[in-house]
């Protein structure tokens, strides 16, 4: 089986679970400053079938993995009415912010599990192959979630660093801000596919905070005999 095929056969349930648990994050906080929609909707769950729009989370992932050599996609939003917030501005930067939380919370728990895995893996050699390559997909779901996070933090429409960036413009501005939601996903789609060298550039943040954890578990990886860790160049 090519390696490319066998690492995207990896990589898609850890990029899914990634995307659920953004949206969840944001349904769950939405909930909590109440707003019930999410729940009442039946899209207050982990359930991934609840999550999954044909655009972003097939034909996306698809596209870039098999076309641009990297992953990526996102979950269909969670719906949220804002107005029912109990304090519409905290309420709104606090569901905004959920995901984008979440998404860290889980790169730092898969940088923890590299190690734990690690140890467990030399510990008992006869289960390091099988640690070995839950390892890779550890470090691809630190990877994903770390993009994700510092993805959604830009003030890019309808994005949720523009959540919190439409509250420092002045209120005239910040209409006009919010009307370039509707041309978000184009504005997106343009900087994946020309972009190029300055997009790599924003998202530099991002690959200097993956290198520094993959250089700090580097030493806990257990060399894998069928699907190389893609990422251990970073070290």
């Amino acid at each position: 089986m090519p390696l490319k095929f066998q690492l995207f056969i990896l990589a898609a349930p850890v990029l899914l679970f990634s995307m659920v648990a953004h949206e969840y994050a944001h349904g769950y906080a939405a909930k909590q400053q109440g707003d019930p929609t999410a729940y009442q909707l039946g899209r207050l769950t982990w359930n991934p079938l609840k999550h999954i729009d044909p655009f972003l989370t097939v034909i996306l992932p698809l596209m870039t993995w098999f076309l641009g050599n990297f992953l990526f996609g996102g979950a269909k939003p969670v719906p949220v009415v804002p107005r029912n917030y109990r304090n519409y501005k905290r309420g709104d930067i606090i569901v905004s912010l959920a995901g984008i939380a979440t998404n860290l919370v889980l790169a730092v728990i898969a940088t923890v599990a590299i190690v734990l895995v690690g140890l467990l893996g030399r510990a008992v050699p006869e289960i390091a192959e099988s640690c070995a390559i839950l390892q890779v997909m550890l470090t691809l779901g630190m990877v994903f979630n770390v993009i994700l996070a510092y993805f959604n933090l830009l003030p890019i429409p309808p994005l949720d660093g523009s959540h919190v960036m439409k509250y420092l413009l002045p209120p005239a501005w910040a209409v006009q801000y919010q009307n370039l939601g509707r041309f978000g996903l184009l504005i997106l789609l343009l900087l994946f596919t020309v972009g190029g060298r300055a997009f790599g550039m924003l998202l530099y943040p991002a690959y200097h905070l993956m290198g520094l954890a993959i250089r700090l578990t580097f030493p806990f990886i257990i060399p894998s005999q069928t699907v190389p860790n893609p990422f251990l160049g970073l070290a």
